[in-house]
Parts: structure tokens; sequence; C-alpha cells
């Protein structure tokens, strides 16, 4: 390997190979440069919504959402809506949003609770398994017609690590062939215990991959978000390629960028950063260089002595951020108090616009000290109890989403780049190897939309 390619420098050079931190082998995508059309083309639009959408597992929510038989959510995908609901022996099913009578939308908001589908149509009911319980005056219908009482047309659907997924393909093959992370590493974090305390969808003014290759890489955090300097090391950046387009990002918190001269100074940020882990900073002791050692080791103490089962959870999982890809368009913040849960939704008819599709996941602790980390925008007051499923905010297009500092200065940024995009000016993207992580989703995405996939 050229020494160009150790940017990518694992986090613990001393991790065991059977560690989920250890560093995975490097994927080389080549250095081919894609056609700036796919971010605006409605062709390309069209086919990925043939051969991509229709085709690959999507993460539809969390397991967590549905506690109780009848429970369900929507979760929509370009020009298909989907019902996801939890049936009387509590296995979870999905089916498409449509009514077989007519084509009437069957569920109208986007969460609840119910016995039976009920169309508002012509009051078709149907089972939370999906089969046809009533037709209205059946007898003013030919047998012919109704003989074999029509279902709810389903949707493959799997769990995972506390996660719900959908595939719209009848033939596709089972998730665990297509996921591409390694076995246990969601699991590691214990989703399953966390709730949804907040669900925002914005709408942004660009691509959907637009969003997704500006979340993939920490290149631009010293141009966008210069205030993370202090405590976030952009080059000690560990970055993983996995099959299937899968990746993430191992960033070090708490611990200074090297573009930052002061590498000793606890200033204001790491202050901050103390605070949030829920440690008094005026009684820290040491350093800049031993304030995120420290900050573990608080939390593996109070994990401790609460009962949290960290045992599953190296000593990196418990500061840093392990931005976690799944393809397509999923990105997961996954810490061990919470998890922000980023879903680059498609527009179902503009290919320049997207929707930000975030669910913030919480672990409900009894203890003030336990928090989730401040970049994920929870607003002051919310509800982290985690005992009432809040409603999904929609913050329309131009709007600010108010997800916090970095969050709303990405919303700012993206739809300047989708303008550049739109240049004939542009050639394509120029990938570094601060980027690979980019090279390897959309070489992924090539696979599904010649067809390989």
């Amino acid at each position: 390997m050229s020494a160009q390619f150790e940017y990518t420098s694992p986090v613990n050079p001393d991790a065991p190979e059977d560690s989920l931190e250890a560093r995975a082998p490097y994927i080389d995508n080549g250095t081919g440069q894609v056609d700036a059309e796919r971010y605006y083309s409605r062709e390309f639009m069209d086919r990925e919504w043939r051969r991509l959408w229709t085709r690959a597992w999507l993460i539809a929510g969390p397991r967590a959402d549905l506690q109780e038989p009848g429970d369900y959510f929507v979760f929509d995908i370009g020009r298909e809506s989907i019902i996801v609901t939890l049936d009387d022996d509590e296995n979870v099913r999905a089916f498409y949003n449509v009514c077989p009578h007519r084509g009437n939308r069957l569920v109208l908001n986007d969460m609840g609770c119910t016995s039976q589908f009920t169309c508002t149509f012509h009051s078709w009911r149907f089972g939370l398994d999906g089969a046809c319980k009533t037709i209205t005056d059946e007898e003013t219908f030919r047998p012919g017609v109704i003989r074999e009482r029509p279902k709810l047309t389903s949707v493959k659907v799997e769990e995972k690590a506390g996660l719900i997924f959908v595939n719209l393909d009848p033939d596709a093959p089972p998730l665990a062939e297509r996921l591409g992370l390694p076995d246990g590493y969601l699991e590691a974090y214990q989703l399953d215990k966390m709730r949804t305390v907040r669900h925002v969808v914005s709408e942004w003014g660009a691509n959907w991959k637009t969003g997704v290759d500006a979340f993939y890489e920490v290149y631009h955090l010293h141009a966008v978000h210069p205030q993370t300097a202090t405590v976030m090391d952009d080059f000690g950046t560990q970055i993983d390629l996995y099959p299937h387009g899968c990746s993430r990002m191992i960033v070090p918190i708490a611990k200074k960028s090297p573009r930052e001269k002061d590498q000793t100074t606890v200033d204001p940020g790491l202050e901050y950063m103390i605070a949030e882990a829920g440690m008094d900073p005026a009684e820290f002791q040491g350093d800049a260089t031993t304030v995120r050692k420290a900050i573990q080791t608080f939390k593996r103490e109070r994990a401790d002595r609460l009962g949290l089962g960290y045992d599953g959870l190296v000593d990196g999982q418990l500061t840093d951020s392990w931005a976690t890809g799944v393809f397509p368009n999923v990105q997961i913040g996954l810490h061990p108090e919470g998890a922000f849960l980023m879903k680059f939704m498609p527009h179902p008819t503009d290919p320049e616009r997207f929707f930000y599709d975030t669910i913030t996941l919480y672990r409900s602790v009894d203890d003030p000290s336990f928090k989730t980390p401040d970049w994920m925008g929870l607003p002051e007051g919310t509800d982290v109890s985690g005992e009432v499923r809040p409603d999904k905010e929609f913050v329309p297009y131009g709007e600010k989403p108010d997800l916090g500092l970095v969050l709303d200065q990405d919303s700012e940024l993206l739809p300047v780049v989708q303008k550049g995009i739109r240049s004939r000016g542009f050639k394509g993207p120029l990938w570094s190897e601060q980027e690979i992580r980019l090279r390897h989703f959309h070489r992924e995405l090539d696979r599904y939309i010649a067809g390989e996939k």
C-alpha cells in the first residue's frame, strides 16, 4: 500500500484482529470520476428507482417504535408507502399502504395503534396479518371477483439489532447476505434498549447523494464546522470499508485536530466536552492530551455503577463517533447513550431535493450526568423518558431544521453545493483518500444501476 493510503490510520493500532475496533482491510475502488449528472438527472433518478430503491434492503425505522400489537408506523420511499406493524403474535409485518379494492391509501397518518386497518373509501377492513376481514356489501360482488378475498400485499421485512429493514423485491436475498457489517457490531450498542425521543423530517435543496457525500467524510470540518477543531481529531479518523457498500469512520472525540497549533491547553471546547460527559471541568487536573481518556474512564465507571452492560464496548466507543453507513441511504451516529439515525430519502419527483429524516434514539437512565451528545441537537426540555413516542416534526423546504449548530450549517451548505454541481464547469467529483467512503458508496450504487445486484 502506497503512502497516500495511510491517511486512514487506525484509532487503536493495538486493537486485536477480532475487535470491533480493528481496522478493516483496505478496499481499492480505483480512481475513476463519476459523471455529475447522477446528482440531477431525472433519467438517472428513474434508474435508481427501478434498480436500487425497489431492490435494496432499507432501514424503515427502529423496532422500539412498535411496542404493542397493533402499533404501526408508515415508511415512505419514493412513490411508495409502506405500513410497518406488529401483529397479534408480536411479529413485525410490512404491507404496501394500499387497499386492494380501489387503490386508496389505507393509512393516512404517520403512526398509531389499531386492531385492524380500515379503508376510508369503502370501509373494507384488514387484520394486522394483512388478511381481509370485511368486505362492505359483500353480497353485491360476483363470486369470481372476490373469491380469494384479497389480502394486503406483503413487503419483505427483517429485524436486526433493534432496527427494522424492508425490501420491495419479493425475491431479495436475506438481509444477512447484504448488510456487510461485522457480526455483533450494531448489537454492541444495545439499540434495542433505546427509545425514539425526537423525529424530524426536513426537506433540503439537494440530491440525496449530495447529502450522503457530505456526511460520509470529515474533510470538510475545518472549513464548514471550524468550532470542532479542538474537540474532534479529523486527521486521526479511521475509515473502514465493508462489503455491499457499508462503511464507517471512527472520529476521535475530545481530542484536538492536528490542525491546531496548541495541543495541550484545555480550551473552552474541551471544557464543554468534559461537562457534557457529566464531569466537572473545574476539577479536571490534566491537559488536553488526557481529556479523552479521562472521559472514557468516567463513563466506564458510571456504566459499572449503573449496570449498563458496557462489557461489549471498547473504550473508544465511550467517547468517539462511530459514524456507520448502511447502504444505500443511512448513516448512524453511534454512542452508548444514544444513536442518531439519519436517512437520506429521495424526493419522489425532484432529483434536486431530498428529505433528511432524522431519529434520535436515547437510552433512558436515572442519572443526571447521563445524556446524548449535544451534537444531536436535542432541544432543551425534550422528554427523554421514552415513555411516549413523539410525533414526527416536518420542516418545510427552505426553513432551518433546528437540529443544532453543526447540522444546521450542513443544511445551509448543501443547496449551494447542489447549484455548483449543476454548473457546466463541474465535470464530476475528485475524491481524496479522506473521501474513500464516498467512492465506496458510489461504486456499490453503480453495481445496482448496472443490474449486477
